[in-house]
């Protein structure tokens, strides 16, 4: 399959493109940079300079391909609209390039499970949102998405949960943290954090692109149910010296954090069953039980920047 990629030097999409490449696909990908694409053409995929707000630079080259998959995340304050716009630009040229060769398209576009907000029961892929503030408008471009379903473009949302592996990522935080002598946990840390290794996110996103009927919304957890005071004394008990783990009262994380402290403070327990239902079956049973293998994944990878 000819795949185009949108984030493929990003977290996730740096997990997408491995599985991808391993799955013997073709893949175009966007690259801010040259060096960026170097790195992109080093891991077997064809890169292409451009970005996702001048589609001039990219859609012929999306519309040549089968399906797409939007990993690409936008941190900066014109971020949203941004997506919005390269939503819309990319799921019209899928369309018009269905149109014009007769050839079914495929469309897919990472969420999270953030939009759920706090679950107080296990929450499946029916479940209703509550997003917080500042994954608010994340619903609006997953419905964009939805409702481009058609007889030639099938559209699917994916929703990982927090990722962890590979060096990079939020449990990685808290390992440099840990490392560095000082782990802030944002409120109490009973709360539960649904999470998933990078790698077994990828293969989600392959067996959904090779499965013809697999649409709609697919949640992405490996359904460990563990407590961010289990993680954070895991990592704590794989470091030479134990840290000091500080747990801050949510008013002082807002004010240090803003909005991003009320998601880092959910209480979700998330299942993924349209995901199982595909044969995807998570290889790491949960981030504590993964930890040694963070550890040294993470001192890898700061090995790997340092040589750089």
């Amino acid at each position: 399959m000819h795949i185009f990629l949108t984030g493929a030097t990003g977290y996730i999409g740096s997990a997408v493109l491995d599985a991808m490449i391993k799955g013997g696909h073709q893949v175009t990908a966007i690259a801010r940079d040259p060096e960026k694409a170097e790195r992109l053409l080093a891991r077997g995929a064809t890169p292409i300079i451009a970005e996702l707000g001048l589609p001039k630079y990219y859609v012929p080259a999306l519309k040549a391909t089968e399906a797409v998959v939007h990993a690409a995340h936008e941190s900066s304050p014109r971020g949203v609209a941004l997506e919005q716009q390269a939503l819309e630009t990319m799921l019209q040229a899928q369309v018009e390039a269905s149109r014009a060769d007769g050839k079914p398209r495929s469309f897919l576009y990472t969420s999270g499970v953030w939009v759920l907000g706090r679950t107080a029961k296990s929450a499946e892929e029916d479940a209703p949102l509550d997003p917080p503030e500042h994954v608010a408008w994340r619903p609006a471009h997953e419905d964009m998405v939805l409702s481009a379903f058609s007889g030639t473009l099938r559209t699917a949302v994916i929703r990982p949960g927090i990722v962890y592996g590979g060096g990079r990522g939020i449990v990685s935080d808290l390992i440099k943290d840990a490392l560095n002598g000082l782990v802030r946990v944002v409120g109490p840390g009973k709360n539960r954090w649904p999470c998933v290794y990078d790698h077994d996110l990828g293969d989600l996103y392959v067996k959904i692109l090779e499965s013809p009927m697999a649409a709609g919304i697919f949640h992405a957890t490996d359904e460990a149910d563990e407590r961010v005071s289990e993680i954070v004394e895991a990592i704590a008990g794989q470091v030479p010296q134990r840290p000091d783990i500080r747990n801050m009262p949510m008013a002082e994380a807002r004010k240090k954090l803003g909005a991003y402290a009320d998601c880092l403070a959910l209480d979700q327990k998330v299942r993924s069953p349209k995901a199982r239902a595909l044969g995807w079956a998570p290889t790491q049973s949960g981030a504590v039980n993964s930890v040694a293998r963070l550890v040294e994944e993470f001192r890898n990878a700061q090995r790997e920047a340092n040589n750089q």
